[in-house]
């Protein structure tokens, strides 16, 4: 038997938002949860990505916070959320479901300013949108009390374990009332996110609406195989989007930061429109990009896994997975950015040799085979100057900083600084010994593009052959 949003016990003020926003019916997961929630009861939530999680504590959050009002520095609720791009994605709920509502709504990732974020908390907020880094930063330095929250809602848990949250989680709980209603909404239900729920849930509601790690059925799931070298890969990769059909935009996934934005360089050299998208950008970068790729300005997005969790873009037609994700459960919140809301969707992810132990754990974690294209011969390498690889003296000491800047940058920096906790995985140790071997492409050939001027793959003015400049061959000059 159908429901209607209307049935759910929601507010008038909220159910008249749902239908000013065209939705008369909910999802399994919205159907099953926001009762539960409006009784305030503590509460597991499972679901495939793209089933509608966030509506399914936004809308009745919306309903429990209509009466009461929040002090300065103290909110009424707080929401968790692993990224800057999910916590401004349920920000924008707030402000799509809640505009009969007279609710402060207050949002703290990295990459803004401390300032503005201070004066939010200063007037009260009813809703405290918050990644884990940025939210202790505000604590410590005495601008924000956690002694007032009613509701917690941590997002896409599996996903905190992930980039290492966990510990930051358990702290912000230990700050908050005990007497509090706490959601817990994930993808996945790993050993580690259960003895959490069993510490910080008291006696919750467990809805699950699909078996866990399973991917929706209105997504078309291939595999290609593809050659070792990247720039093999790369003409792969064009020649799988030039071949595609009825393909609208498509997100083109990555292990690593550095891949991302070689790539992205590498569609653009070829006559593609892409962008780059990778935890490493400042936020209004990062905001930009993401903008253009929902408006359709921008219909190509290469990303690492910051865009693999939770975004809400629902006309995705194809996810290309450049390299296999070393972590199966990976696969599955990749493709799930297509075939959402009961769309079709494709995603294509490219083998090459070594990686075939990769798409075993895929399959044995999603329990069913994917299907070979048939046109599985590697593509022969074009020239790709723009898109060459960095030089290998830089190798080492470009990844000890991208290591050091994922575990100390982040959602505790200021503007323009990197994430707390990096939102990708290392790549494999096969792939470590693959990016030191010598470069084979052949350079400076006549089809390629010349250099840009401010790269590093030209000699140093300081190595010890050619010119030294005379100032190094003065002599000291003795002091008197």
């Amino acid at each position: 038997m159908t429901i209607e949003f209307s049935e759910l016990g929601l507010g008038d003020k909220v159910n008249e938002a749902v239908s000013a926003a065209g939705y008369t019916t909910p999802t399994e997961i919205q159907a099953q949860a926001i009762p539960y929630v409006l009784e305030k009861k503590d509460l597991i939530g499972i679901a495939q990505t793209g089933t509608g999680k966030t509506a399914s504590f936004v809308l009745p959050m919306l309903s429990l916070l209509e009466k009461g009002r929040a002090r300065a520095r103290m909110p009424r609720t707080l929401i968790l959320e692993p990224t800057r791009e999910l916590a401004a994605q349920v920000h924008e709920n707030f402000e799509k479901y809640g505009k009969n509502h007279r609710l402060t709504v207050a949002l703290l990732i990295g990459g803004v300013s401390f300032e503005d974020q201070n004066k939010k908390l200063d007037r009260g907020a009813d809703v405290l949108i918050a990644t884990p880094g940025r939210l202790l930063d505000h604590f410590e330095r005495g601008r924000l009390l956690l002694t007032g929250v009613d509701i917690l809602v941590i997002d896409e848990a599996d996903r905190m374990l992930d980039m290492g949250f966990i510990p930051d989680i358990e702290r912000i709980c230990s700050l908050l009332p005990a007497r509090r209603q706490t959601l817990f909404f994930s993808a996945t239900m790993p050993p580690e996110i259960q003895k959490l729920t069993q510490r910080f849930l008291r006696d919750p509601v467990k809805v699950e609406v699909a078996r866990q790690n399973s991917t929706a059925d209105t997504i078309a799931q291939k595999l290609l195989k593809v050659g070792r070298t990247p720039a093999e890969k790369r003409a792969a990769l064009r020649d799988a989007i030039r071949g595609a059909s009825e393909l609208r935009n498509a997100i083109v996934f990555c292990n690593r930061k550095r891949d991302v934005a070689t790539v992205a360089r590498s569609l653009e050299r070829h006559g593609f429109s892409a962008g780059a998208l990778h935890g490493d950008m400042d936020q209004k970068s990062r905001t930009d990009t993401l903008d253009r790729f929902r408006s359709g300005d921008l219909p190509i997005l290469v990303a690492s896994d910051v865009a693999a969790r939770g975004l809400d873009i629902p006309a995705v037609s194809h996810v290309y997975n450049f390299d296999v994700p070393t972590h199966a459960e990976d696969y599955v919140h990749r493709i799930g950015r297509t075939g959402r809301a009961g769309r079709s969707g494709v995603s294509i992810t490219l083998v090459s040799p070594g990686e075939d132990k990769y798409v075993d754990a895929i399959t044995k974690l999603i329990q069913r085979d994917i299907e070979w294209m048939s046109s599985g011969t590697p593509s022969k390498a074009e020239p790709d100057a723009g898109a060459e690889e960095a030089p290998r003296k830089s190798r080492g000491r470009s990844r000890r900083k991208d290591d050091r800047s994922e575990r100390k940058g982040g959602e505790r920096s200021n503007a323009g600084e990197n994430e707390r906790k990096s939102n990708e995985r290392a790549e494999p140790r096969a792939e470590k010994r693959e990016a030191q071997k010598p470069d084979t492409q052949p350079r400076n050939t006549p089809a390629q593009a010349p250099r840009r001027a401010n790269n590093d793959d030209g000699p140093s003015s300081f190595k010890s052959e050619g010119h030294i400049p005379a100032f190094l061959l003065r002599a000291p000059v003795k002091q008197a």
